[in-house]
């Protein structure tokens, strides 16, 4: 399943440029970056694609961000974009980073590519790579999106069929905090068309 979203997203690359706005995140990224510090940190971006566009608002703050995407057509076009942002090629379920070293972790539109019954090993592994007090948001399938509440299937996106992943919100909630996280805010945004589970959650200080 991997390799097959990898050629995906490779094949989404060639068409980047003229796709390029049409989900704007402005408003999200703001809500975000208003719950950081106001010093500049580490930024950790899974699934960071062409980075933009939060490795892009981030850099330009002072922010270090380092992306991981398993494209390597994607990278390369993040190499592009964001010359200053460390890039790891990897899948996010492989990755590994040492303990605590971000104070802010983005997941936009990756996670439910991936098995739900993975999400809660993926999730402890980002709580531990984050500083206490650091912030994580990302978004999350639901019924919204896939008409149901439990899902593991594939969807049409922009001409290609994808695989998505998704339990309940409420499991979803569990799973967080079991973990150790605290939520802050969870909102059903609609951008682009498409209308997913919004959530910011933290690691205690």
């Amino acid at each position: 399943m991997s390799g097959d979203l990898r050629q995906i997203y490779d094949r989404f690359a060639d068409t980047y440029e003229q796709n390029r706005g049409l989900f704007d995140m402005s408003e999200v990224i703001d809500d975000f970056s208003r719950r950081l510090p106001e010093r500049p940190g580490r930024l950790l971006d899974l699934g960071c694609g062409a980075g933009e566009p939060f490795p892009a608002f981030f850099i330009t703050r002072g922010w270090r961000v380092t992306g991981v995407d398993f494209s390597s057509r994607m990278l390369e076009l993040a190499r592009h974009y964001q010359p200053n942002m460390e890039t790891v090629e990897a899948d996010i379920r492989n990755v590994e980073f040492p303990d605590r070293q971000f104070d802010a972790v983005t997941a936009i539109y990756c996670l439910f590519h991936i098995e739900h019954e993975k999400h809660g090993g993926i999730f402890q592994k980002i709580f531990r790579w984050m500083k206490p007090a650091g912030k994580l948001l990302f978004t999350y399938a639901t019924k919204e999106y896939t008409g149901a509440e439990i899902f593991n299937g594939y969807k049409e996106f922009m001409g290609e069929k994808l695989f998505y992943s998704h339990t309940t919100p409420g499991n979803l909630a569990a799973i967080l905090k079991t973990i150790g996280f605290t939520i802050e805010s969870e909102t059903y945004r609609n951008i682009g068309g498409e209308t997913f589970l919004w959530m910011t959650v933290a690691k205690p200080g």
